[in-house]
């Protein structure tokens, strides 16, 4: 797919549907891009200086450290971007402008940022009460829960480290040292549930006409997403530490080595553990009272492991691929270029090509793991030049040519 979205996108799920995005970096951006996917008119308003991600890596070409690196395209891609600069008054009196017509605003910034530019979220409310006001923080916002970490800034890896991931990720108990997951998770999963939010807001005000604050916190979201260790510490009142490749409750369910690499099988259904000790040329096992259900083996986890290990680096991973493949789940290990000479990613629409401005040839980006059967879905175009919508969007906002121009002569515009 190439070139840019050019007037508002249509065909999709969420046609109509406008959202001022205001977010910067990953978190935000990421959940704007799974809703403009599906056809929502995703408007990046950016400061003059534009998104910090813009001038950064990698590139195609030496030339286009003035336009964006791949990090830049792979989250705002179908999404347009106008310039409003909301240190000056006009500016701020230009997003209220654009508010009122809105569906949905988001902003990632640290708290209090837009009290202090005079754009709260009750400050909008009042000039649209149907408007969804979304958020992501590291730590939330007090409006819904005052945390005592409110103005700590927080990265991915700081959410990582204090949402629980970190500390049940690495080499296992012989090797305690917290591993922080290569995805940047604290990002992208507040992200995605920030666009859930979005969605069940944004249908509530349909029925209602009753707008809302939306508060995501990168922190919560880690831990939802590690649910299972609170659990673990209620009910058995242990503290979970690193797992390594294993699992703590199925066995055999993890890593295991072959002669070009590495493998996963996961056999939490004792019927697949019969079927895999067939495969492994000793069937007695699937039915020996120490190894038959899942509890018995998780007893004996490293001594199962270990007996399907030395069967897995006798072979190749195209060799269990094909003994293992539609029997019990199974899975290589790839590495990006297996990825792209896989034909599975190709069929599902994985692999994007877009537009690279100042390249001669398009770039590859992921393409979106949602399909639907009745709705336009997925990559729209590439990510914007930087202000490259601004007119356009004022126009569709119903402003004069007049206004444009004293938005743009008094700074407030690019």
């Amino acid at each position: 797919m190439k070139g840019a979205i050019s007037g508002a996108p249509k065909g999709g799920a969420l046609e109509g549907l406008r959202i001022l995005d205001l977010t910067l970096m990953l978190s935000g951006p990421y959940g704007t891009m799974l809703l403009a996917d599906q056809g929502a008119d995703v408007i990046k308003v950016e400061p003059p200086t534009g998104d910090v991600t813009r001038p950064m890596g990698p590139f195609k070409t030496s030339r286009e450290h003035e336009t964006f690196g791949g990090y830049f395209a792979s989250i705002n891609r179908g999404k347009r971007s106008m310039v409003i600069d909301l240190k000056k008054e006009e500016g701020k009196s230009l997003l209220k402008r654009l508010v009122k017509e809105a569906d949905v605003l988001v902003e990632n910034f640290r708290s209090g940022v837009m009290e202090r530019l005079g754009l709260s979220y009750e400050t909008l409310a009042d000039i649209n009460p149907k408007l969804v006001y979304a958020t992501i923080r590291g730590f939330g916002d007090k409006r819904l829960g005052e945390s005592p970490y409110e103005t700590w800034p927080a990265y991915d890896v700081v959410s990582q480290a204090m949402g629980g991931i970190m500390g049940i990720t690495g080499p296992g108990p012989e090797n305690p040292q917290p591993i922080k997951i290569g995805p940047g998770v604290g990002d992208i999963f507040p992200g995605a549930l920030n666009a859930f939010g979005i969605l069940a807001a944004v249908y509530h005000a349909q029925r209602t006409g009753q707008g809302q604050f939306l508060d995501v916190s990168m922190t919560d979201s880690v831990l939802s997403l590690c649910e299972r260790i609170v659990y673990q510490y209620s009910y058995q009142n242990i503290i979970p530490g690193p797992e390594g490749n294993a699992h703590p409750m199925l066995c055999p369910f993890g890593l295991f080595p072959v002669k070009d690499g590495w493998v996963t099988i996961g056999c939490p259904s004792d019927h697949f553990w019969v079927i895999l000790t067939e495969k492994m040329g000793v069937p007695e096992l699937g039915t020996d009272n120490r190894y038959a259900l899942n509890a018995s083996r998780s007893e004996r986890r490293t001594e199962v492991n270990n007996m399907v290990s030395e069967w897995t680096r006798q072979q190749t991973k195209s060799e269990l691929a094909e003994q293992l493949g539609t029997l019990v789940p199974f899975g290589p290990v790839n590495n990006i270029e297996d990825i792209f000479n896989d034909e599975h990613f190709k069929i599902r629409n994985m692999l994007v090509e877009v537009e690279q401005p100042g390249a001669n040839t398009p770039v590859t980006i992921a393409g979106s793991a949602i399909s639907t059967s009745k709705t336009e879905s997925g990559v729209r175009g590439r990510g914007p030049l930087l202000g490259e919508h601004t007119v356009e969007v004022l126009r569709e906002f119903n402003l004069t040519h007049e206004e444009i121009l004293t938005y743009r002569k008094n700074g407030a515009i690019n």
